[in-house]
């Protein structure tokens, strides 16, 4: 993980999916199944579902004792209620929410705690990285992060924390699969130089590389495209995109591979990265996931991906929510 010494598993457990809609029950065996693996690392937010998910996953380390087998990654930023302090990365809301999530996940520490997006706009980033240096400095955090950070914010925060003697950024985690790859323009150089882990979200496009949304057709019920047609969720979904997914179930063939696996292993082997975070809804899901974890892509497969969609460059936009990203992407 970084520089930090700390080994993690090849593929990373993301539980945004827990509370909704995948059942405790469903969830606790997705968990119980992703610990057998030898999966070691679990995501999780504040903000997903409410704070369900940390809840679900509380209950389950506490119930069955293997709180020590996890690394848990939790994250603040997104609002938490109504009030005008219930949200962001102000010293205020960064150590209630600290407070609030070690008292869901029961535990008396957070291995990795994310400042979920950017707040450079509103918060000095001295003031956001002296928050988490407080909680570092008192046990409950032992490493911090970034996700979704633009690459000059956290360089800053790396010079911040040099200057002034505070926690240090160990990880970032963006969002990175085969339809957007401007991650690879500085944020994993950066990462490399600089000793950061780079955990990656929707390395399958949301179901986009598993042929889950057919071209010219509605959003496939139960997706959350078609839970929120106008969401932001929906807006990742363009015709382009879908394109050149359509063509990777043909390169999957070749390898003996699913679409979704195929796409994953390129994640998971791509430079800089350390693990791509994995969303399963079910145990079929997480069997098929596992089955890629000990595999390496070959530079065949890497070729065939940049035919597809070129170094750096991106074909549906997966950085909608950064709030920072100015680029846009071609839509049909």
């Amino acid at each position: 993980m970084g520089r930090t010494g700390v080994q993690v598993s090849p593929l990373c457990l993301g539980t945004a999916n827990f509370g909704n809609p995948t059942s405790e029950e469903k969830a606790r065996r997705i968990m119980q199944g992703a610990l057998d693996a030898g999966i070691n690392i679990f995501d999780t937010a504040n903000s997903y579902n409410s704070g369900e998910s940390e809840r679900i996953i509380g209950r389950f380390l506490e119930e069955t004792g293997q709180r020590d087998r996890v690394l848990l990654a939790t994250k603040v930023y997104y609002p938490m209620g109504d009030g005008p302090n219930d949200q962001g990365l102000s010293r205020y809301h960064i150590l209630r929410a600290c407070e609030d999530s070690l008292r869901r996940l029961q535990t008396d520490r957070i291995d990795l705690y994310y400042t979920h997006r950017s707040a450079s706009s509103v918060v000095p980033i001295d003031e956001t990285m002296a928050a988490l240096t407080h909680l570092v400095r008192q046990g409950k955090v032992l490493y911090i992060g970034c996700s979704t950070h633009p690459a000059w914010e956290i360089m800053e925060a790396l010079m911040t924390s040099e200057a002034k003697g505070y926690a240090r950024y160990i990880a970032e985690s963006s969002p990175y699969n085969l339809l957007d790859r401007r991650v690879e323009n500085e944020r994993v150089p950066l990462c490399q130089k600089h000793g950061l882990a780079m955990f990656t979200w929707s390395p399958i496009a949301m179901g986009m590389l598993a042929g889950r949304y057919p071209i010219d057709a509605a959003f496939p019920g139960g997706s959350r495209a078609a839970a929120n047609p106008q969401g932001i969720y929906a807006q990742r979904i363009n015709r382009r995109g879908l394109e050149v997914a359509a063509r990777v179930p043909e390169i999957a063939a070749r390898y003996g591979l699913t679409p979704a696996q195929l796409s994953l292993l390129w994640v998971k082997d791509q430079p800089g990265i350390t693990a791509p975070i994995i969303g399963p809804r079910n145990m079929e899901q997480l069997t098929e996931m596992l089955q890629i974890a000990q595999m390496d892509a070959d530079d065949a497969l890497r070729a065939a991906f940049d035919q597809l969609n070129p170094p750096g460059m991106a074909v549906s936009n997966f950085h909608n929510t950064s709030g920072w990203m100015k680029a846009t992407v071609p839509g049909d």
